[in-house]
């Protein structure tokens, strides 16, 4: 037998067998108190009063039970359980102006402090004293069972609450709709609490609908029924808190409604819940059942946390079930509650400031200009082509080249030349003294056939002279080749006619500009504006508007029109090609009208599509 099954018997054997009973016996938590206080105090010898202090839900500490019920002076053990709070040890003190002592011992749980057990005996020596407070702590561990078996029925029970919870949110979400979710819910509820009825009502703007009740399908059936329903959810909302009639609590609550109610449904039982959630109140619940079944304490916190973790799953469904006006009139007052309500200062600091933006450039005036891509161009473009059919001998210059006036750009083969050349000046030495022959013997008719053909090789040879000298193509004026490489045709045939170079002047250019066929009716003649080079961007350029070409050129799904301008000053650092944006000056407008300009066209144009 062991040390506690021994100190049990002979306990039993000193104490009243009728404690025992009373202990044993003990169906609520106030009579375990009130008889395991008793029972102590009847273990103990010289025990002439006991005080038990116990933690309540709210961690203040109470007195639950004393000994004897009448006679007692707990005011005599006051100091002792203070000090015992304060320093969580037992104590032995002596009771001033008695010859008693005071016992007090902590119920210690999880090092947290749950209770007091004080008691006052009387002592002759301090081995009673020691034997006391043996019998008090061997009897302290029935308390810390009770309460340890208490916070396992409430982690049962929360652990009970939390997967039935967590079942109806699976059912929830697994519905497509809204309708079908709620009617789950309320049924999967209904059931799972012992309700005869389980009814969801959201807010439409100010009003409260029925959305779903547990086993009906069919909402607005029974009017009178449904009105009464939505009347204390009502009740319950206004009011900011939980409902229940009868009261489960002492809170005074106005229930006007669930009283009517009740006296509708044959006095049942009622508890409404508002659901919260985002700084509102949204929705609630509502459950009813049979006047026999009054809802407890534990089915409180179920509905609660059922509440407090189903609740935002339905608003999501809710909400997104909604038809589109709805959810745009639903986001607009909710962005205006957060504009014109408490918190959000971020939001409304930029809505001043956005509204001071809008006021400042609808009164600044500012200089509008029309912005188009531009290519540099060159004010001539001299072409070089070849003179006559031949084959290319020489060609130092190619496309890039800075070339000087009358500088060779290539030349063709002259061999075939010289020797026509030749050719010719040897047949003209025959004919001429064939012509001195004819006039010596006075044979005029045939001086003169010859002299014909005389006057008619001088002209061929006068061209083949002339051919020779077009052979060596020259740059016609100083310049930049922008076209023309013949590296890689040396020795090939050309035909007459056929460009071979380009050629431009570097100190005259034009600019082309590109000019969206929406904004060519801003575009005047003699407008100044100025332009930035991709190869030069930190660099400016004026120019004037020259001429706006009536031909337009598709690119990229718009029409542009081709319109020319003039540099005002020239360097060395353009060249022909160089492309970048210029800017038309057209005149001064507010900025909004500038700004806004392309969206209100766009807007006007697209109703004039649709319009009939």
């Amino acid at each position: 037998m062991s040390h506690f099954d021994t100190i049990t018997t002979e306990s039993q054997q000193r104490g009243n067998p009728e404690l025992w009973t009373d202990f044993t016996a003990a169906c609520s938590e106030q009579d375990y108190y009130h008889s395991w206080l008793a029972l102590q105090c009847g273990l103990i010898p010289g025990a002439e009063q006991g005080l038990l202090i116990v933690a309540a839900a709210d961690k203040q500490f109470q007195p639950v039970a004393g000994w004897p019920q009448k006679g007692n002076d707990p005011q005599r053990l006051s100091d002792v359980v203070e000090r015992v709070l304060a320093e969580n040890c037992g104590l032995l003190v002596e009771i001033e102006d008695t010859q008693n002592y005071a016992i007090a011992y902590p119920l210690l749980i999880d090092e947290e402090l749950c209770g007091v057990i004080a008691l006052e005996v009387s002592a002759s020596g301090e081995a009673e004293l020691q034997q006391a407070m043996e019998h008090l702590q061997w009897g302290i561990a029935w308390l810390e069972l009770l309460v340890r078996r208490k916070q396992a029925d409430q982690d049962q029970a929360t652990l009970y609450r939390l997967k039935t919870a967590v079942d109806m949110l699976a059912v929830v979400l697994g519905q497509e709709s809204f309708a079908a979710a709620a009617m789950a819910f309320t049924t999967e509820l209904s059931a799972a609490s012992d309700c005869e009825r389980v009814s969801l009502g959201f807010l439409r703007g100010r009003n409260l609908k029925l959305q779903a009740v547990s086993h009906s399908a069919e909402v607005g059936k029974k009017m009178n029924l449904t009105r009464s329903i939505e009347r204390v959810m009502e009740e319950a909302i206004q009011q900011r808190r939980e409902i229940s009639y009868p009261s489960v609590d002492d809170d005074v609550l106005i229930c006007r409604e669930h009283e009517a109610l009740s006296r509708q449904q044959s006095m049942a039982s009622i508890v409404s819940f508002p659901l919260y959630g985002q700084g509102r109140y949204y929705g609630a619940l509502t459950y009813e059942r049979a006047a026999d079944k009054p809802f407890s304490e534990q089915d409180i916190e179920f509905f609660r946390a059922v509440a407090a973790l189903l609740g935002p799953a339905l608003e999501s469904k809710y909400l997104n079930d909604q038809p589109l006006p709805v959810k745009v009139k639903t986001a607009i007052q909710q962005q205006l509650q957060r504009i014109f309500g408490p918190r959000y200062f971020g939001r409304k600091l930029f809505l001043l400031l956005l509204i001071g933006l809008i006021t400042c450039f609808s009164v600044l005036d500012w200089d509008y200009r029309l912005s188009a891509d531009m290519t540099l161009e060159g004010a001539i473009r001299r072409a070089v082509v070849v003179p006559f059919n031949g084959f290319i001998d020489q060609a130092p210059a190619r496309a890039g080249d800075l070339v000087a006036q009358g500088a060779l750009l290539c030349s063709l083969d002259d061999r075939d030349l010289h020797l026509e050349m030749l050719a010719k000046k040897s047949q003209q030495r025959q004919l001429s003294r064939q012509y001195q022959e004819e006039v010596a013997k006075h044979d005029r008719a045939q001086a003169k056939i010859i002299k014909a053909r005389l006057n008619q090789s001088q002209a061929e040879l006068d061209l083949i002279v002339a051919k020779l000298e077009r052979s060596r193509l020259t740059a016609p004026f100083a310049g930049l080749l922008v076209s023309g490489d013949l590296s890689q045709r040396l020795g090939s045939a050309v035909e007459q006619g056929e460009v071979l170079f380009e050629v431009t002047p570097l100190d005259a250019y034009r600019v082309i500009l590109k000019v969206d066929e929406r904004r060519i009716a801003d575009v005047q003649k003699g407008q100044q504006g100025s332009l930035v080079l991709s190869s030069l961007p930190y660099q400016q350029y004026q120019f004037t508007v020259s001429k706006i070409t009536p031909l337009t050129k598709a690119e990229d799904g718009r029409n542009y029109f081709r319109v020319e301008a003039q540099l005002q000053t020239v360097d060395d650092s353009l060249r022909p090609g160089m492309e970048g944006v210029g800017k038309i000056s057209i005149d001064r407008r507010k900025l909004i009208s500038i700004w806004t300009r392309d969206l209100l066209e766009w807007v006007r144009l697209t109703l004039w599509n649709w319009l009939p």
